[in-house]
């Protein structure tokens, strides 16, 4: 079982970092395997509309999405991390997430299906529950079982070192990783048992006038 750990905090080693090396450390005690990805500091563009990643099976921009999508599909298991900006989610990983998923549905890869997920938030004071409702949003369209703590999965800290001085917040951490490694547990006992996937239908969409 592994866990894909995604940093999408401009800053590599920085607040969201050490919220997801919490994360890891526990997984591993839990005897889950997890890597850190960090999505960079680059620019990322939204998503353009151009349906072109159906018939590419990726995105047609090159870039650090294409990369996770090919590393995705080895992962059991994935957990989101943003800081807070402007009350939301950062614009490089909203742009991440956008085409992301939406390359993977259209192009029919299937990285995320029923694999459970969750999203983390740093941020100094506030707008971190308004980030995890955005968040949360994209794992339930893909659906992706959502994995909670006990408490909102937020850390407070305008640095590292004052993160890790957030006793509740790596704690709701710890309990986060805890709950994700249980689900895993459960889901493979399930599938040796040999649990069928539920029925799929052909998807119907409308636009709300015919």
């Amino acid at each position: 079982m592994k866990v894909l750990l995604v940093n999408g905090s401009p800053h590599k080693s920085g607040c969201t970092f050490t919220a997801l090396t919490q994360i890891a450390d526990t997984l591993r005690e839990e005897g889950v395997e997890s890597e850190i990805y960090w999505i960079g500091n680059k620019p990322i563009s939204g998503c353009l509309g151009c349906r072109d990643c159906a018939k590419k099976k990726a995105c047609v921009i090159d870039d650090t999405v294409n990369e996770f999508l090919d590393k995705a599909a080895d992962f059991d298991g994935f957990i989101f991390g943003s800081p807070v900006h402007w009350a939301g989610a950062t614009g490089a990983i909203t742009s991440f997430l956008d085409r992301v998923f939406y390359a993977d549905f259209c192009g029919g890869r299937n990285n995320f299906y029923l694999k459970p997920a969750a999203a983390i938030m740093s941020a100094r004071r506030a707008g971190t529950t308004a980030t995890w409702d955005q968040l949360n949003k994209y794992f339930g369209l893909m659906q992706m079982p959502i994995v909670t703590s006990r408490y909102w999965n937020m850390v407070h800290g305008a640095t590292p070192e004052q993160v890790k001085e957030d006793l509740e917040g790596m704690q709701c951490m710890r309990f986060l990783a805890r709950n994700m490694a249980w689900f895993l547990r459960c889901k493979e006992a399930g599938e040796k048992a040999g649990v069928p996937l539920p029925q799929q239908e052909q998807i119907t969409f409308t636009n709300f006038i015919r």
